[in-house]
């Protein structure tokens, strides 16, 4: 069903992840032992082989055998603005080898020894075959050399084919995708916060200051403008298209979804315009004037932008859609969540949401259903309604704390089957395995805020490399 709905939508385009590769032993070596570098050189172009066959775009920039070379790499390494870079240890080499690249290319590092094989053949291997398994020996020299320096260390080590030790570099190569989005994301923020929701509220600087990306403040007109130029055709085919993704509710009313598609299309143009990586939203509105009929006519729109790798989320809730966009890039979905009620009996917490949700978390069809009333909101119009696959999910909300600092904060469950709400929520049975009470507890204490992501998968580890690289706290309940 995801295939179809994703085929019917074209995905956002973004920069590729770029990931810097650099592989190195002491060239002292060389002479001493000739058939050595060959064999490291070809564990190097293997490495280099498995980084090219993931999604990202990898700089390498070779073998290194001394720290001249080393300050070559740096140098490319540094106007190569990468991502992530990923130091390859083959055999012992040097810190002073590795330390400038960390140093002068103002990028988070992952350093990675992979031996030929699992063990070494003891009855055979002179010193030199030895020296092959030897990457491990400089770890601990650069993670001290590292701490001394106030940079961060990252290690990987296994041998060639072990593929634990891939999964482990496979989730830093995932935070790097979160790092790439996060740097170079556009934020829209059209309206105005939720009145009396203090924890929604974010200081703007914020994101630039920590991620690098860029917030754009919006107006419900820059919606109004462009919704204005919508025609009956653009209209009526996005009716068409809705109809494709969307089973419609007997409740459903024409004229609102008539509105909705109408709305849906101007917000295409004002992320287009704009070149936006996510959108939040909020307009009060009064007495059905036109921006209040504007505010409840989003709901197909954003749900049909965050499809597409857009988040696009109610209530101003800027730093949720930032947790979405990082639960989107890696693959996940990510759609917008709050605390429902808890049920005892079966030990669940129901979460979900009124408005935009991710069509990729969704079990069936997804549902348009005529709401007469959007709770706590002003309007009227659509909604979507659909249950989340059962299954693995994880939770990542971004926090904030009194000295403004953000932190990812992250829970991993399961969605399980039972009743639902049929209310045009996105909504959800999910099993942490504990009490839900002291689940709501010990997660509130967190600093989580009122909405977070829900996203596909147990995710956790991937989440927390991510704050890793992103230099901000990490908490996981």
């Amino acid at each position: 069903m995801m295939t179809e709905i994703s085929s019917l939508l074209t995905p956002k385009t973004r920069r590729k992840t770029r990931i810097g590769l650099v592989a190195g032993g002491l060239g002292t070596y060389w002479p001493q032992f000739p058939t050595l570098l060959p064999q490291l050189q070809e564990s190097a172009r293997y490495v280099s082989g498995r980084f090219q066959a993931m999604d990202a775009e990898v700089i390498d920039v070779g073998f290194i055998s001394d720290a001249q070379e080393g300050a070559v790499a740096a140098e490319k390494l540094r106007a190569a603005d990468c991502d992530l870079i990923v130091m390859f240890l083959t055999t012992y080499l040097t810190s002073s080898m590795v330390l400038p690249i960390a140093q002068r290319s103002n990028t988070p590092v992952l350093v990675i020894d992979m031996q030929p094989s699992e063990k070494m053949d003891h009855a055979t291997f002179d010193t030199g075959a030895w020296l092959a398994y030897c990457g491990q020996c400089s770890v601990p020299e650069v993670g001290n050399v590292f701490r001394r320096a106030g940079i961060p260390f990252r290690s990987v080590s296994g041998h060639l084919t072990h593929e634990p030790a891939w999964r482990r570099i496979e989730q830093w190569i995932n935070a790097a995708h979160v790092r790439a989005a996060l740097r170079h994301a556009r934020h829209g923020l059209m309206g105005h916060v939720y009145p009396g929701m203090l924890d929604v509220s974010t200081d703007l600087t914020l994101l630039p200051v920590t991620f690098g990306s860029h917030v754009e403040v919006l107006e419900f007109d820059d919606l109004r403008v462009r919704v204005e130029k919508v025609t009956e055709a653009e209209t009526r085919a996005r009716m068409d298209l809705a109809r494709e993704i969307f089973t419609l509710d007997d409740t459903v009313v024409e004229e609102d979804f008539a509105w909705g598609a109408k709305v849906s299309v101007g917000l295409d143009r004002l992320v287009d315009d704009f070149e936006l990586d996510s959108l939040a939203y909020y307009h009060r509105g009064l007495d059905g004037e036109q921006h209040e009929r504007l505010g409840a006519g989003m709901i197909l729109g954003a749900s049909l932008l965050t499809a597409r790798g857009i988040p696009a989320t109610g209530e101003y809730e800027l730093r949720t859609t930032v947790a979405q966009l990082a639960t989107q890039v890696v693959g996940a979905g990510g759609s917008f969540c709050e605390i429902q009620a808890l049920n005892f009996d079966d030990g669940v917490v129901e979460m979900g949401h009124d408005g935009p949700a991710h069509l990729a978390v969704s079990s069936r069809d997804p549902l348009l259903r005529g709401l007469g009333v959007f709770h706590g909101k002003r309007g009227w119009g659509v909604s979507v309604e659909f249950d989340v696959q059962h299954g693995p999910v994880t939770l990542l909300g971004l926090g904030q704390d009194r000295d403004g600092g953000l932190s990812f904060i992250a829970s991993e469950g399961t969605v399980v089957p039972g009743p639902l709400l049929a209310i045009g929520n996105t909504t959800s049975r999910v099993d942490f395995g504990r009490d839900p009470g002291e689940w709501v507890d010990d997660w509130s204490a967190t600093g989580i805020g009122h909405h977070w992501s829900l996203s596909i998968g147990h995710r956790a580890a991937d989440y927390k490399a991510a704050a890793s690289l992103l230099g901000i706290d990490f908490r996981q309940v």
